[in-house]
């Protein structure tokens, strides 16, 4: 799964490597070093007449016919094998199509009772060790997503929200965790913010690991086990 990630660059700079326009003067998140489900992420969607715009969505897919806010807190993510098939994610997948940008996420592993870098531990659950997964060369990546857009009967209230699509680990990410976002290539991003483009086949051909390089790991202090904590110390290699 994915279940934190960062975001250093403003929404005037991921305009100009994604070449889209801010879709609300506001639209900003600010640099964040912990971005956790149920905040804001800065997501792309498809414009009128094709372009591309940045906007402001919740993390955590609320599906339109949900009755409340909350089931959100349970879609953080969807797995692009099954998407296709689950109501929550069918109609999204087919025609609310979005990237999220990052720097890049955080994954935990879940170590051995030998793994030395833990030393002594009391007796319970185990201390699952964070890692910072980026490119090696500093892009952009582009998390493929999904959103709606939810009414709350009670107030009136539009919520448009996302999830995260994942995939099978690649090699780069197997020896931390199974599963990893999917990840967009720049000749991809089109189609898959096309919403004339339905048809699961060639959707699915881009719901796939990504190559082996696209990213690499350090391991990080438990600082940002807390999502509280926002600074770059979030990053920081661990000693």
């Amino acid at each position: 799964m994915c279940g934190r990630m960062v975001l250093t660059r403003t929404a005037h700079e991921l305009g100009e490597i994604f070449d889209a326009e801010p879709e609300a003067p506001d639209c900003e998140l600010g640099p964040r070093y912990n971005v956790a489900p149920s905040q804001d992420v800065l997501a792309l969607r498809g414009g009128s007449g094709g372009g591309r715009v940045l906007a402001l969505l919740h993390w955590g897919l609320i599906p339109s016919w949900a009755r409340e806010r909350a089931v959100g807190y349970r879609m953080i993510n969807a797995r692009s094998e099954t998407a296709a098939e689950k109501p929550s994610f069918r109609k999204a997948l087919g025609a609310r199509r979005c990237i999220v940008p990052a720097d890049g996420f955080y994954e935990w592993q879940s170590p051995s009772e030998e793994d030395p870098r833990i030393g002594n531990r009391p007796k319970g659950k185990p201390t699952k060790i964070p890692h910072f997964f980026r490119n090696p060369a500093g892009r952009t990546l582009a998390i493929a997503g999904l959103w709606e857009s939810w009414t709350d009967s009670g107030t009136g209230e539009v919520v448009e929200s996302c999830t995260l699509l994942t995939t099978e680990a690649n090699d780069d990410v197997r020896p931390v965790h199974h599963r990893m976002p999917v990840f967009l290539d720049a000749k991809d991003y089109a189609a898959w913010l096309d919403p004339d483009l339905s048809d699961i086949e060639p959707l699915q051909a881009l719901m796939v690991p990504a190559p082996v390089g696209l990213l690499e790991a350090t391991r990080v202090s438990v600082w940002v086990n807390n999502p509280r904590n926002e600074d770059a110390r979030c990053i920081e290699a661990a000693p």
